[in-house]
């Protein structure tokens, strides 16, 4: 009898893109160095989606990776609260079972939740883990300073509950008095647009916490359904959009034995609480104009239950926001990342004195010590390194080559992820006294060669990325050209990180050329190039995908430019949309996923950072909607949006759909029920992909 060989057909790309979640699962993340020892999560594989908690015992001989938390036995069966979902959204978070945790200052008590329950581990010679009481589905468990208590939120109230006492249950510390009244979580606009995912923070002694209440009683109600299950009620979401109210942002002090405080300012001159660091040294306040153009910086006098302001800041465009930045170093002094408009650089200062060097754009502080701290920085806009910077200004790179590095770290140890152009992966490695040593990663390689090609163009010295067929031999034939732009503020895409194009190298080996450009308003060039695009995202924005791709045009014959398509998701949707309605003569189709059409339904931060208030400037906002543009498309336009989108609603697809069809405009929409902004589904995440690429073959082939 004959047996035949069982064949093993190779996984198609967009379907193990889709089942890797874009290849970040059995990736190291979360990572946090104390002392002699790394704490991160990981799952098991590429494929499984569910975090545990591991440890790198760096004093190990050789240094060795325990398992700390194996959240694959302590899975349950039951939905998120509602506020854990609208966090993980806002983090772009696509993973389950532990996603986030903290850690006392001795790294020995550790505080997370799996499926809502809450759980704390303590370390020693072994660890133990044991759920913690809670009156219902918890979000964002924290760990006070000395391990003594774990705090959390239910249901928009804040709860305390000591972690040494076996039997003990959980103290309401504030309670939530109605639907749009939140204790210990951050606002929409904080989570979304000024990258503060947190709500509440311990004090330094572990005897009470600052913590924000929000009221969203003033924001307007934006009803998210689903039209493929009618028999469901819709969703009530508080969007801030742009020139409508935002919601009442308070911050208290909470201490565990008395009662709490407001610590004041003025809300109506600063609605926005961009900041809050925690230090020995002090805690720090930052509060935000709505026009974002001046920030008031405030130390917090704990005796006192007050807030001192100790620095002001402007900014004629607006000012930026990083991170957990300002602080108070070890010996007192105020850090800052700063825009220097005379060197036009972005550089830490210490008690407003510049101390990182011209022409050195500084990203992010990643610690700081005595003596100095350490910072991630662009040299080049195409790469990010790690740099040591004294008080002095010393300035010394502990990174180097053509690569994209970011770092913890604690004193002298640090822990790296670093990419680069050449291999799909990122490398993790811990840089300790003993030696440098790999943290293992588990996600899987993209199975495409991925391959870039990096030019700047032009005059304006635009970055760009050109990806060919992996058989591709040159002037061997003309390829029908697709763009891939993000193109708008916050994101490079131009960059030293070959795994963050595997999607434009798959795209490319259909048959296409790929292009990608950064333009004005992208990081890494200094403040001066991002602020270009104020009171505009439109024109300059489009101009110079155009003239990058003219350029590129004159130097590469195998780009046939009669046949040009663009694709983008967010921003980049907007731009693929602009694209063809306003230069048909160069674009010739459009793929738009999940673009903003209109840019007063999208909200308050963003928007008016960029445009102002279109309640005093109708026609800035006029001149960057596509609605208003909607009768000049020509050429075939294909419309992606998640129905479930609580960021960019689907709204803007379907007023623009709507705007298309009264000019008799004909164009195509794919409306994707329960899908939000991120699209984490895998049947769907697989076959976007797939669509995309047959409607491109249809238009340009």
């Amino acid at each position: 009898m004959r047996h035949d060989a069982q064949v093993t057909t190779p996984e198609s790309f967009p379907r193990q893109k889709a089942r890797t979640r874009g290849f970040q699962l059995g990736r190291p993340r979360g990572l946090k160095v104390i002392g002699d020892r790394v704490l991160f999560i990981r799952s098991s594989s590429g494929i499984d989606p569910t975090g545990s908690l591991w440890q790198l015992d760096l004093t190990a001989q050789p240094p060795t990776e325990v398992c700390l938390v194996d959240a694959a036995t302590m899975l349950t069966i039951g939905d998120l609260p509602a506020a854990e979902r609208a966090r993980r959204e806002r983090m772009r978070e696509v993973t389950s079972g532990i996603t986030h945790f903290t850690a006392d200052k001795s790294g020995t008590v550790l505080a997370f939740a799996i499926s809502g329950i809450p759980y704390v581990s303590v370390i020693s010679q072994v660890v133990r883990t044991r759920e913690l009481a809670a009156p219902g589905a918890v979000t964002d468990p924290r760990v006070s300073p000395g391990g003594q208590h774990v705090a959390y939120v239910v249901d928009g109230s804040l709860w305390v509950i000591d972690t040494h006492d076996l039997g003990a249950q959980p103290q309401l510390l504030c309670e939530s008095t109605s639907e749009t009244e939140t204790w210990g979580l951050a606002d929409f606009i904080a989570a979304e647009e000024l990258d503060r995912l947190r709500g509440y923070w311990w004090l330094p002694d572990g005897s009470g916490l600052i913590v924000e209440r929000s009221d969203n009683s003033p924001v307007g109600v934006r009803w998210i359904s689903d039209p493929a299950r009618p028999t469901d009620e819709p969703v009530a979401h508080r969007y801030p959009a742009a020139g409508e109210p935002n919601p009442i942002v308070e911050l208290w002090l909470v201490p565990l034995d008395g009662a709490r405080t407001q610590l004041t300012w003025d809300l109506i001159k600063f609605p926005y609480l961009a900041t809050v660091n925690v230090a020995d040294a002090g805690i720090v306040v930052s509060v935000l104009s709505r026009d974002q153009r001046t920030a008031s910086i405030n130390q917090v006098d704990l005796e006192a239950g007050a807030l001192t302001e100790i620095a002001v800041r402007t900014d004629p465009a607006w000012l930026d926001v990083h991170g957990e930045l300002p602080f108070l170093d070890t010996d007192g002094a105020l850090i800052e990342i700063v825009a220097d408009s005379k060197s036009d650089t972005n550089r830490i200062t210490r008690d407003g004195a510049f101390i990182s060097p011209v022409g050195l754009q500084i990203n992010s502080v990643v610690d700081s010590s005595a003596g100095g701290v350490l910072a991630v920085a662009s040299p080049d806009p195409m790469e990010q390194h790690l740099y040591r910077i004294t008080d002095d200004g010393t300035t010394s790179a502990l990174t180097s080559g053509a690569s994209w590095n970011n770092a913890v770290a604690d004193g002298d140890t640090y822990a790296l992820a670093t990419a680069d152009s050449i291999s799909p992966r990122v490398e993790f490695t811990v840089v300790h006294f003993s030696g440098v040593h790999p943290i293992i990663s588990r996600a899987q390689t993209p199975n495409v060669a991925i391959k870039p090609n990096f030019s700047t163009v032009g005059i304006a010295q635009l970055r760009t990325c050109v990806f060919w067929p992996t058989d591709h031999v040159t002037g061997s034939r003309k390829l029908p050209v697709i763009m891939s732009p993000y193109g708008g503020p916050h994101a490079q895409m131009v960059t030293h990180i070959a795994g963050g194009h595997a999607a434009d190298q798959w795209l490319a080996d259909q048959g296409f050329a790929v292009v990608v450009v950064d333009g004005r308003g992208t990081p890494g060039r200094g403040p001066a190039w991002e602020r270009l695009i104020k009171n505009d995202l439109a024109t300059g924005i489009l101009a110079d995908q155009v003239a990058a791709l003219a350029a590129l045009g004159e130097e590469l014959s195998d780009l046939d430019l009669t046949r040009v398509g663009i694709v983008g998701w967010s921003f980049g949707g907007y731009l693929a949309a602009l694209a063809v309605l306003e230069r048909p003569d160069v674009f010739h189709c459009a793929v738009a996923g999940a673009p903003v059409t209109e840019w007063r339904l999208y909200d308050t931060a963003y928007t008016e950072r960029y445009l102002g208030d279109p309640n005093t400037a109708p026609e800035i906002y006029d001149h960057s909607s596509l609605l208003t543009r909607a009768h000049k498309l020509q050429r075939p336009l294909l419309l992606i949006h998640g129905l479930a989108d609580d960021n960019v609603l689907a709204a803007h697809t379907l007023q623009f759909s709507s705007a298309l069809l009264a000019a008799g405009r004909i164009h195509s929409m794919l409306p994707l029920s329960g899908v939000t902004h991120m699209t984490p589904q895998e049947v769907v995440a697989e076959n976007l992909l797939r669509a995309e690429v047959d409607f491109f073959r249809t238009h340009l082939q």
